[in-house]
């Protein structure tokens, strides 16, 4: 075959890698932010109504924040079995046990008819969700690095994070027009809709990733012999620095995230007095904006680097932070737009934008999966599901004022500027310590 008659066949294997890679992200995202936009409006009426509205708040998003202490155990799992077996495999996987989970979500009675059973098995259901998101970022997202020309890593390794801006868009869309329901409908029924129909999107996402072919990383790492026995006792030994990079880097990329689109719905409705709808439309609006830019700054990072982009990304984040807050402020509906859009479509675009190929790139192909997978599920764990929580608990503590809040997003902010400082240049297979010390002992 010559070389002319083989670039269209790679052309095609990577363009349907990245509609897999972006499919799959955006329907498992999709079925994700639809808990977190319920947990805020419905699920602390209909599975915790027996507490005060605050504390009935907190409960809900205390079920939200508990599969991402989850999810870096399902990313054990199945960034094992990644870097064992393969990436597609894993991918199957992780999309029907997320997607299982959340139709059943839709399915559920409510404290009204079963009592204390709701909450138990709305927690439940939650945990299999985060063990399915906890093992799918990572595939994904190799599934399109590790198909990526070389000097194209960045623009390829920044559409799976599109897929969470998508799948957040998709989810708000589908609540916000069962939000136009009368308040008594949609409590009763109207909520579930979204939940039951994403069994669609699960089996389009699951034919989509049928045929398609394994990474060319993981093929060529499996022909060679150069596939770790044990990636999560290879990773903590020879890869713990570059696990802790990882995770600090996710930090502000998911705190900031969870506030500007998920904690803004339950802030902006309850305490500031804006309409539901009003509020739901901004985050779309946002998620939109998020889901153009992150492109544009994937692309970009292959022009002038990585860590310029990120930088310039939390450091203009950082400047805005306060502005953010004031604009909420004027309690009109064009300071909400406004502030939400430049905040969450804008200057959170080019963070998330490299952080998947930053941390692929410090690890080696060999436990690449489980690197990304422990570094972006420690972060996400810390400073992720938690961020709506510490916010909720620092409004209530300081009797509404925003400013505790403000400090803690700077702080998530400081944590990862030390962590893209640390990162070193890109890490060849052969610098992994691991793999020398194979050759050696050969």
């Amino acid at each position: 075959m010559t070389p002319s008659s083989a670039t269209p066949t790679a052309t095609q294997g990577r363009g349907r890698a990245l509609v897999a890679s972006l499919t799959g992200s955006s329907i498992e995202w999709f079925d994700y932010f639809l808990y977190g936009t319920a947990a805020a409006l419905v699920f602390n009426k209909l599975f915790f109504p027996n507490f005060d509205p605050v504390v009935g708040l907190l409960l809900a998003y205390l079920s939200f924040s508990l599969t991402f202490f989850v999810r870096p155990i399902g990313g054990v799992i199945f960034a094992h079995i990644g870097d064992r077996i393969g990436r597609k495999k894993t991918l199957v996987i992780t999309l029907s046990l997320m997607g299982g989970a959340t139709v059943l979500i839709g399915c559920l009675p409510t404290y009204e008819h079963i009592g204390v059973w709701a909450p138990i098995l709305l927690i439940a259901l939650r945990v299999v969700q985060g063990l399915g998101i906890g093992g799918e970022w990572g595939g994904a997202l190799l599934l399109a690095y590790e198909y990526a020309p070389a000097k194209r890593k960045g623009l390829f390794g920044s559409v799976p994070q599109v897929g969470v801006t998508v799948g957040m868009l998709l989810a708000t869309m589908a609540v916000s027009l069962m939000a136009m329901l009368p308040e008594e409908q949609f409590l009763s029924w109207g909520w579930r809709v979204p939940f039951v129909l994403s069994a669609g999107l699960v089996f389009l996402g699951l034919w989509i990733r049928h045929g398609l072919d394994e990474t060319p990383d993981f093929k060529k790492a499996k022909e060679s012999g150069n596939v770790a026995k044990m990636p999560l006792v290879e990773t903590l030994r020879d890869h713990w620095r570059e696990v802790l990079i990882a995770a600090g880097l996710k930090v502000v990329e998911t705190a900031p995230f969870y506030i500007f689109s998920t904690f803004v719905v339950s802030y902006a409705v309850s305490t500031l007095g804006y309409d539901k709808v009003s509020t739901l439309n901004a985050v779309m609006i946002a998620a939109a904006v998020a889901s153009l830019m992150i492109p544009l700054m994937g692309w970009l990072s292959d022009k002038v680097g990585r860590k310029a982009v990120y930088i310039g990304g939390i450091l203009l984040m950082a400047a805005f932070i306060v502005p953010y807050f004031k604009l909420l402020d004027t309690r009109s509906t064009w300071g909400l737009m406004v502030a939400t859009i430049i905040a969450f479509g804008v200057l959170w675009a080019p963070i998330t934008a490299v952080l998947g190929t930053m941390s692929s790139e410090i690890f080696s192909t060999r436990v690449r999966y489980t690197g990304i997978t422990l570094g972006y599920q420690l972060g996400a764990a810390l400073a992720g599901g938690t961020a709506p929580l510490i916010a909720t608990y620092l409004l209530s503590r300081y009797n509404g004022d925003w400013q505790p809040v403000a400090l803690y997003l700077l702080g998530t902010v400081t944590i990862s500027l030390i962590a893209v400082l640390a990162v070193r240049s890109p890490k060849r297979d052969d610098q992994d310590p691991a793999l020398r010390g194979a050759v050696k002992s050969a």
